[in-house]
């Protein structure tokens, strides 16, 4: 997955602003390059899990599909841990199709890093992040 390095900060951006809380969206565009961030609400508002409000949830997907680009990843951040999945992490992975991209708040560790998730098996995907995509 390739995705521009604005795209990140933006994850961070928000990360930094709902921590302690997990932030969490959708990460849509073409062609395994991400071009848009859906940052979205982490109704669980826990330090340690998320799950989407599925109204918002159909919404970001209807308006991703009206500006002609795919759902390709789910993102949220980790506030007190790094960016690899944890055990609630691996037993939530419900979408096989998707990259699971994990940003750590960690001071001095601002990482992130993707993962496919597939009934309980993690395998880690190449990210590169880029000036411009």
């Amino acid at each position: 997955m390739r995705i521009r390095e604005s795209s990140i900060k933006e994850i961070f951006t928000q990360g930094e602003r709902e921590a302690p809380l997990e932030a969490c969206g959708y990460l849509a565009g073409k062609d395994n390059i991400v071009i848009r961030v859906f940052p979205m609400v982490n109704i669980d508002k826990s330090e340690e899990h998320f799950s989407f409000d599925p109204v918002e949830q159909f919404r970001v997907m209807r308006e991703a599909r009206n500006e002609g680009v795919d759902i390709l990843g789910v993102y949220h951040t980790h506030p007190n841990s790094p960016a690899r999945p944890s055990a609630e992490d691996i037993k939530l992975a419900y979408d096989s199709s998707v990259v699971y991209v994990i940003a750590s708040l960690l001071p001095g560790l601002e990482k992130v890093r993707a993962y496919k998730i597939l009934k309980g098996e993690v395998t880690e995907e190449l990210l590169t992040v880029e000036k411009n995509v």
